[in-house]
């Protein structure tokens, strides 16, 4: 075969020499410097001619320099003689806004596909985006694989006494319903209203907790307004105890102290965006074993969807 070889963006390093470890390969050498003013001048330090190559970026923040950095990556080694490019994208970043919500505003899900598939990208492999339709942005084969393959297990090995799935918001009830099936216990609804970006008041739970050990599941954690009240709502309605499963721990402006200082007893989240703090609430799970074995699988064009049955 052909031979494949895996780079890595400078968003999320460790995670990316994680994944080159479970495939018993080393990451490929580039060049990645950024002049003065903020561009990115990016050099293939090594003959990518012929080979299928997987680039392991996530554009979580900063999030305009590490798109730019895949664009550019791939456009180096699209103009390298690639034979392929895989955009291994643990966080896809500018998910949110993936329709429109209001008058004159952008669907930059859309756009940032768009952006990725004129750089020369063949195919993208995900996790947990924000919005299953994304995936119909593209067109070419979109991997969008499912964060509670490492979830399932770490809940199940708490022994809790009485389980119950918890949805923050009505938008991810079909996530949550999906997980509760997997644990094969009962689910309740958060629900919530939004005043304005990042901020969110919640306003009551549809379902009984009255002790119950309440597991909240999310795709990302932004400032952790919601989760935090979630769980104060939670426990004033007779949880016992309340933990949060989220994919994308973005966790930007005051979400580590909200966290700490909260009434959720645990967060476990994923590696796909690195961790600015340490905080004792914090559970970080990796899904690199996930992500090596579906570049394997693209790799020797095997099913990635048998990973998940």
């Amino acid at each position: 075969m052909r031979g494949y070889k895996v780079f890595a963006g400078t968003a999320n390093p460790e995670f990316a020499k994680r994944v080159a470890k479970h495939l018993s390969l080393p990451l490929s050498a580039a060049e990645i410097k950024t002049f003065s003013d903020g561009e990115i001048s990016v050099q293939i330090s090594e003959s990518v001619r012929g080979k299928d190559v997987f680039i392991i970026q996530s554009t979580c923040a900063p999030a305009n320099k590490n798109l730019m950095e895949l664009l550019i990556l791939t456009d180096a080694l699209r103009r390298s003689s690639a034979s392929t490019i895989t955009a291994v994208m643990p966080y896809f970043g500018y998910a949110r806004q993936d329709r429109k919500a209001a008058p004159r505003v952008p669907i930059t899900a859309k756009l940032v596909a768009n952006m990725i598939q004129t750089a020369g990208v063949d195919r993208v492999v995900t996790i947990d985006l924000h919005a299953g339709q994304i995936q119909g942005f593209f067109d070419i084969p979109v991997d969008n694989l499912y964060g509670s393959i490492i979830f399932n297990d770490y809940v199940k090995a708490k022994n809790l006494k009485n389980p119950i799935i918890a949805s923050p918001d009505i938008g991810g009830v079909a996530r949550a319903r999906s997980f509760a099936k997997l644990l094969g216990v009962d689910m309740v609804i958060v629900d919530k209203r939004r005043e304005k970006a990042n901020e969110s008041e919640v306003m009551n739970i549809i379902g009984d907790v009255s002790g119950k050990d309440v597991i909240l599941v999310d795709d990302m954690i932004d400032t952790a307004g919601t989760i935090v009240k979630a769980a104060e709502v939670l426990k004033k309605k007779g949880a016992t105890s309340v933990m949060a499963c989220c994919t994308h721990p973005v966790l930007s402006g005051p979400a580590y102290e909200r966290i700490a200082n909260g009434d959720l007893d645990e967060l476990v989240v994923s590696d796909t965006i690195p961790l600015k703090e340490n905080v004792d609430k914090i559970k970080v799970l990796s899904v690199a074993p996930v992500f090596s074995e579906v570049i394997r699988r693209v790799y020797h064009n095997e099913s990635v969807n048998g990973l998940f049955i």
